[in-house]
């Protein structure tokens, strides 16, 4: 199998087997994501459909919060630091304080944002195992779910915003 396709997925060198299939889904949906906003303005990132929708930036800023959440739990073992949530607050739960807070920042800022977080994230996968993936703990509601599942739902939160990145792209004036 060739990883010059983006199309592949397979084990990456680096991580265990499936830890890499894993990340190579996550790396197939940040380059459709950075693809979905290549090119925007500040402007453009900070334009709502209406008063209640959230930015391309704030969705942006989201992403990566969720990215920095996953990591506390399932690296770390702990919620957001304080720091983390005076960083990342208001992106990790959007609605009236990001549409307030998360404006006036370049396209650049944002996918810096992105691209440090997401380091992390692979530094921290290196270190980890098939197994690991495997681990289960308390979820939503105290249903069990393992590692393998949480970074799933990291990847397709992305997936979902960035369809709304995508329909905001679209209705920009």
């Amino acid at each position: 199998m060739s990883r010059e396709s983006p199309f592949v997925v397979a084990p990456l060198p680096g991580f265990t087997p499936q830890v890499g299939r894993l990340v190579a889904m996550m790396s197939y949906a940040r380059r459709t994501t950075l693809e979905a906003v290549e090119g925007l303005t500040t402007e453009q990132l900070d334009y709502a459909l209406d008063a209640d929708s959230n930015t391309i930036g704030a969705l942006l800023a989201h992403v990566a919060a969720v990215e920095v959440s996953y990591q506390r739990g399932t690296f770390d073992g702990g919620p957001l630091t304080r720091a983390d949530q005076a960083r990342w607050g208001a992106a990790l739960v959007l609605g009236a304080r990001a549409r307030r807070d998360i404006r006036g920042r370049p396209l650049a800022a944002y996918l810096d944002d992105l691209e440090e977080v997401r380091a992390q994230t692979l530094r921290e996968l290196a270190r980890r195992d098939d197994a690991w993936l495997e681990v289960t703990v308390p979820f939503w509601g105290g249903l069990p779910a393992n590692n393998y599942f949480m970074w799933f739902h990291v990847l397709e939160d992305e997936i979902n915003h960035r369809g709304q990145m995508r329909i905001i792209r679209k209705r920009l004036p």
